[in-house]
């Protein structure tokens, strides 16, 4: 019979090869467009403040994304923070932009599990301030 500490052991396994697999696809998929295509996710308002073509823009992402999953495979506690942030960024931005609210709302849910792994992964010994803390 598996021990609570064991199964959250697993728990943290499984979200840590989550959390760290989908941003290195996603972020190679920048790259090759095989999943989708990825310009189609800027709104035009973005598109048009750029300063190279859209596909530059996402080669960037694509490599911040393979930074971050790299992060969560090395210090998951700080690349969960990462990539929730990202996750929550993508989100807004698709919001403000109007489009692909769907997936607006799937990188929310993602990012609470991308959350739930940084709680999962705290460093042995170390503590945040008391006001600092999070439930």
């Amino acid at each position: 019979m598996e021990t609570s500490i064991q199964n959250t052991g697993r728990v943290q396994q499984v979200l840590t090869y989550t959390y760290g697999l989908v941003p290195i696809i996603a972020g190679v998929d920048k790259f090759t467009n095989l999943l989708t295509n990825w310009s189609d996710y800027l709104s035009p308002f973005v598109t048009n403040l750029l300063p190279f073509p859209p596909e530059t823009f996402m080669a960037i992402v694509g490599v911040i994304e393979i930074v971050a999953g790299l992060l969560v495979f090395i210090r998951p506690y700080i690349g969960a923070y990462v990539v929730m942030g990202w996750l929550i960024a993508i989100a807004l931005t698709l919001i403000l932009g109007g489009h692909h609210l769907d997936v607006a709302v799937r990188d929310l849910v993602m990012a609470v599990g991308a959350f739930a792994l940084a709680k999962l992964s705290v460093p042995a010994g170390f503590s945040l301030p008391s006001r600092a803390r999070i439930a």
